[in-house]
């Protein structure tokens, strides 16, 4: 017999009509949930209830354990019910309402936050207690779920004057964490010197990574590091970024059957994750792992990025194009099932004695490393040769085809399918890297097709919605939205030379600026002129899982700059760089992304012209050795021959001063040289027939 106090409501509530997947899995919980908006607010104030919110997202186990914990268990939903206007957001939705209240729970918790999110407000949107994940009796350290509801409710009704202190402490923590004031500090290398020695000292030698776990793959300040040797020539920097990406790639946070990074580590070594698995997180790894394989050319960094940019293909794409938001960490009740493996089963598929060199250089044993199971991982190898590598891997690769196959076959977790602008435009961009770096054809066309796909649906005379549900584009976007989107569009222009991906990107920008730029103070808000008034109207420089939208931003100018030589492109940047100056020098990582952005303001960054006709052989040789290579601050135009006499109105494309140095060897034709601060630096590949030859027989050279 079922325990009734565990029933859910036969009854929908509010949420059964929802667009988010996360909003309706809630939808027949026997809590009387209201989407944020008028209605749930408006009652808040006519009964004088607190308001429950609780924020979460698809993907989150935790968020799953206290939905079946506490959300679907009747005696929990009828105090909640009884004593509160209960509201669920979904993070991904609505991340501007999650950033002030995960802000607000850090000024109670003394801590970062979380998900699942529960967070009590007062009718007026107030915060005045909170937390993460709540159990529903006293475990963990935690106090149990209905305990807390009963004393939240007493402190609301009988002690108001502490509720108003609550309110006001956190009012006063978000007006100084999310107002930043412009800084007369110089801007200097210095900031980024400080900032790699401040990395480097908690920087795990061993493992990689930062701290000692949980880890996160945290991309902004490895690509910092990468940045770092690349001006300073101080390699311990790039072996620091090489050894995460070694023991990443081989751990077993990375999905060794279909590709692709789960979300995070539990412990220090990067071996048993969370498993759901991120857009966002897949679109930046991808990146970093291209700038591993620039840097060392090891096929294990490819073959990272083309298993992963598969996986995004088979699991995470739209039948239209777009790529949906992430994949479950739960199937079948239990977290990482899909995933994890016993000896027997991979007897059954492989036969005895494969099964057998599978298991020893997989590390699966029959005691398991997780819950009695195994999570596959490669960290074994990380000492072997080269040699021996690559024979191992020759052996096991038909192996690992046959268990995934044999995968395929359980129930799969559940995947998010919100389509959400900036994390798809990440995406994009981790599409259009690939293509620079291996020329792959079909990573060309997967990035345009989800490009036409947000054109299509999440632009509208430039303004930049935040998700699409039944072929509409929904929700104000956000800052990283707009920026994200621009900076696809950028990266696309570079791949393509269409220049009508620039003129969208400058549109996007010239809009960004007008509606979200703070016109006293300088920097962008998080949220439009026309948003929803909320708390506090946030302004951050800071990361998040994904880079900071005002550092995308910083970025984006800088490389529009770069094409058009307009001033007001890096005006805007330097004003971006001063209103977060003190940020930068305070918290390194968190503002990796910025200080990232920084670098490029601060070194002349290699502006590339080919002179050549798109699909030429020749031309796409050149620009292959331009992209095969390390170059983080560069912007590459591409022009015809016949437009070379001023007709392309690009100030990138009419060049400067006196005609470059004759150009003897193949290699010369990456050489910089100064045209003044903000002319920055040009190379001018020209004259083809010099190099005909020399092209011809770098195509003929087998791939490494």
């Amino acid at each position: 017999m079922t325990d009734p106090t565990t029933q859910a409501d036969r009854f929908p509530n509010r949420l059964i009509t929802e667009a988010s997947p996360y909003l309706r899995q809630h939808a027949k919980n026997p809590v009387e949930w209201y989407p944020w908006g008028e209605e749930a607010l408006s009652r808040a104030k006519v009964e004088d209830k607190p308001i429950l919110l609780s924020i979460g997202y698809s993907a989150c186990h935790w968020c799953h354990v206290m939905a079946h914990e506490c959300f679907e268990n009747v005696e929990i939903a009828r105090l909640m019910n009884q004593d509160f206007i209960n509201v669920k957001v979904d993070r991904e939705e609505r991340p501007d309402l999650d950033d002030i209240y995960q802000k607000s729970a850090q000024v109670f918790l003394g801590r970062g936050g979380g998900w699942p999110l529960t967070m009590f407000l007062t009718p007026d949107k107030e915060p005045f207690y909170g937390g993460t994940y709540f159990p529903p009796e006293p475990r963990y350290n935690l106090s149990g779920f209905p305990d807390v509801l009963r004393g939240v409710v007493e402190a609301y009704r009988n002690h108001r004057d502490d509720v108003r202190k609550n309110v006001q402490k956190v009012k006063t923590g978000l007006l100084r964490i999310g107002t930043p004031q412009p800084s007369a500090d110089p801007l200097t290398e210095r900031l980024l010197d400080e900032a790699a020695k401040n990395l480097g000292q908690f920087f795990d030698p061993v493992h990689g990574g930062f701290g000692e776990g949980p880890k996160f793959p945290t991309v902004p300040p490895l690509s910092l590091l990468l940045r770092q040797t690349a001006r300073t020539k101080d390699v311990s920097h790039q072996e620091q970024v090489l050894l995460q990406l070694k023991t990443m790639a081989a751990g077993g946070i990375y999905d060794h059957l279909g590709g692709g990074f789960h979300r995070y580590s539990v412990d220090g070594q990067w071996l048993i994750p969370h498993f759901e698995k991120m857009l966002y997180d897949n679109a930046q790894l991808v990146r970093i792992y291209l700038d591993g394989w620039r840097l060392t050319k090891e096929y294990r960094f490819r073959e990272v990025v083309e298993e992963t940019l598969e996986y995004v293909r088979r699991e995470l794409t739209h039948p239209d194009g777009a790529f949906f938001a992430a994949q479950d960490a739960d199937s079948e009740g239990h977290e990482g099932s899909y995933f994890v493996w016993e000896p027997g089963e991979i007897t059954a598929v492989l036969g005895a004695e494969m099964a057998e060199k599978f298991c020893r250089h997989y590390g699966v044993t029959e005691s398991g490393n997780f819950e009695g199971k195994n999570v596959l991982n490669r960290l074994g190898w990380i000492q072997l040769a080269r040699d021996a590598q690559e024979e191992v891997e020759s052996l096991l690769r038909p192996a690992r085809r046959k268990l995934l196959a044999a995968r395929e076959q359980r129930m799969k977790p559940q995947r998010d399918d919100n389509i959400l602008t900036s994390w798809n435009g990440m995406m994009v961009s981790a599409y259009l890297d690939a293509y620079h770096a291996f020329g792959v054809p079909a990573y060309l066309a997967a990035a345009e097709r989800a490009l036409t796909f947000l054109l299509d649906y999440v632009v509208e005379n430039g303004r930049v919605y935040r998700t699409v549900s039944a072929g509409e584009g929904r929700l104000n976007g956000y800052l990283d939205d707009a920026a994200c989107l621009a900076a696809a569009l950028l990266d696309a222009f570079e791949a393509t030379s269409h220049r009508w991906y620039l003129d969208q990107a400058r549109e996007v920008t010239d809009h960004l600026l007008e509606r979200y730029w703070d016109e006293a103070a300088g920097g962008c808000f998080y949220t439009s002129s026309d948003h929803e008034a909320l708390l506090h109207r946030m302004k951050s420089g800071t990361d998040s899982a994904i880079p900071s939208g005002n550092a995308i931003v910083a970025l984006v100018l800088l490389r529009l700059f770069s094409f058009t030589k307009e001033q007001r492109y890096c005006d805007r940047a330097e004003h971006l760089f001063r209103v977060f100056r003190s940020m930068m020098g305070h918290n390194p990582y968190g503002s990796s992304a910025m200080l990232c952005a920084l670098d490029w303001y601060l070194r002349t960054p290699q502006e590339i012209v080919v002179v050549g006709t798109r699909g030429d052989a020749m031309t796409e040789a050149l620009l292959s050795t331009v992209h095969r290579r390390y170059l983080p601050n560069r912007a590459v135009l591409v022009i015809e021959a016949s437009r070379r006499a001023g007709e392309l109105d690009l100030a990138l494309a009419a060049g400067g001063g006196s005609a470059p140095p004759p150009i003897v060897t193949f290699q010369d034709r990456l050489r910089w040289w100064s045209w003044g601060r903000w002319q920055r630096r040009k190379t001018i590949l020209a004259a083809r027939d010099r190099f005909q030859q020399d092209i011809l027989d770098i195509k003929k050279r087998p791939p490494k």
